[in-house]
C-alpha cells in the first residue's frame, strides 16, 4: 500500500492552486463546491495517475445500471416505489455500532441482511405486517419503542434516537404539505435535479433539512447531498424498466459520499491518507462530523470518482458511456462488506 506516500509528521502537504487536474463541469453544485478542499487538504490526497491505471481495466467491465435500490418487487407500483425509496433514504445512515463496530443485521424471507439492506428489509417486513411506515401521518407520531420493534435485529439500530427524530420531522412536513406521501412531493417538482430552486434536489434540501448535507471548510460551504442524490438515483435506475423516473439532468449527479467507496479507493491506492488519519481509522476512532479529516475524505472521494468516470469513458465507445453513479455502484457493490476498516462518523447524513 502507498498509504503514507507524501506524508509527514503533520499530514500531507497542500496542493498548490492550479496544479490539479479538474473534472469537466457537469452542472453539479456538489462537484463545483469541492475545489477549496481538493486544493487545501492536508489529510487526504488523490493519486491522479493511479486513477488512470484503474480506468485501463475498469473501462472494459459492463458497469450496468444497478437494480439493488428497489428490492422486493417495489418497482411494480411507482408511487410506492417513490415513497419507500425516499423514506428509507431519510434514515439511510449509521448501521455500525459506534462502540463495538458490529454492523446491524436482520433476517427477512429466510436471508440474513446487513447494513442498509437490513434497514430496507425491516421496512418491507413492517409493510408486510400492515404497519404504514411510508405514511407521513404515522411517521410524525411513531415512538421509539415502535421504531425499535420495526428495526429488530442482531443489535439495536445504531442512532435510533436520531432516526426517530428524522422520521418525526419528515412525517410532519409530508402530512402538512403533501397528504402524507413523498410521491405527492415529487409531483410538484421540476423533472430536473437542479432547476433554479424548483428541481428535485433544490426542493428536497429546502423543505426537508435532513437532506441538506453541507459542511463548512475554511470559510467555504462544501456540498455533498449524499442521501438526496442517492434517493433519486435509486428511482432513476430502479424504475428504468417500469416506465421510468425521468431526470432530465441525470448527468449532473455525482457519487454518493459515504464510508464504503473511500475504502474501495484506498484499496486501489487512489486515495492517500496521512499516517495520522490512517491510524485513527485503523484504530476505530470516530472522525468528528465537519472535521477537516471527514470533509477531505468525502470530497476527495467525489473528486476521484468524477475523474475515474472521465478516464473510463475515454476508453469506451459512445454507446457505452457511463455516468458517475454507475462507477460509484461498481465500487460500493464490490466493497460494501469488505473487512478493510472504514472511517466512522456519528452523523445522520450518510
Amino acid at each position: 500500500m502507498g498509504a503514507a506516500a507524501g506524508g509527514s509528521a503533520t499530514g500531507l502537504s497542500a496542493s498548490p492552486p492550479g496544479a490539479l487536474r479538474w473534472p469537466r463541469p457537469i452542472g453539479s453544485p456538489v462537484l463545483d463546491s469541492l475545489r477549496p478542499v481538493i486544493e487545501g487538504s492536508r489529510h487526504v490526497k488523490t493519486d491522479v495517475a493511479k486513477i488512470g491505471e484503474v480506468a485501463k481495466w475498469m473501462a472494459y467491465e459492463e458497469l450496468p445500471f444497478p437494480q439493488f435500490s428497489l428490492p422486493y418487487g417495489l418497482e411494480k407500483n411507482r408511487d410506492q416505489a417513490i415513497d419507500f425509496t425516499m423514506v428509507s433514504n431519510c434514515i439511510n445512515s449509521a448501521f455500525t455500532d459506534f462502540s463495538t463496530n458490529v454492523k446491524f443485521q436482520t433476517e427477512y424471507e429466510g436471508q440474513n441482511q446487513s447494513d442498509s439492506q437490513a434497514m430496507t428489509a425491516c421496512l418491507k417486513r413492517a409493510i408486510d405486517q400492515g404497519t404504514p411506515v411510508l405514511d407521513g401521518r404515522y411517521l410524525a407520531k411513531v415512538t421509539r419503542a415502535e421504531l425499535a420493534k420495526i428495526f429488530s435485529g442482531n443489535i439495536e439500530m445504531p442512532m435510533l434516537d436520531e432516526k426517530l427524530q428524522v422520521l418525526n420531522d419528515v412525517g410532519k412536513v409530508l402530512t402538512a404539505r403533501y397528504d402524507g406521501f413523498f410521491h405527492n412531493f415529487v409531483k410538484t417538482c421540476s423533472p430536473k435535479l437542479y432547476d433554479g430552486g424548483k428541481g428535485l434536489i433544490d426542493r428536497l434540501i429546502t423543505e426537508f433539512p435532513r437532506f441538506n448535507d453541507v459542511s463548512p471548510y475554511k470559510g467555504h460551504e462544501i456540498k455533498f447531498f449524499k442521501l438526496a442524490q442517492l434517493g433519486y438515483w435509486g428511482l432513476y435506475a430502479g424504475l428504468k424498466r417500469e416506465g421510468g423516473f425521468p431526470i432530465a439532468d441525470i448527468g449532473s449527479m455525482t457519487a454518493f459520499a459515504d464510508y464504503i467507496v473511500p475504502v474501495a479507493m484506498r484499496v486501489m491506492d487512489i486515495l492517500v491518507y496521512s499516517p495520522e488519519l490512517d491510524a485513527k481509522i485503523n484504530g476505530h476512532q470516530l472522525i468528528p462530523r465537519d472535521s477537516d479529516e471527514e470533509i477531505e475524505i468525502r470530497a476527495h472521494m467525489l473528486y476521484a470518482t468524477a475523474l475515474l468516470t472521465e478516464d473510463i469513458n475515454a476508453l469506451r465507445p459512445p454507446e457505452l458511456q457511463v455516468i458517475i453513479p454507475q462507477v460509484d455502484a461498481r465500487l460500493w457493490v464490490t466493497y460494501h462488506t469488505t473487512h478493510w476498516p472504514h472511517h466512522l462518523t456519528r452523523t445522520i447524513m450518510y
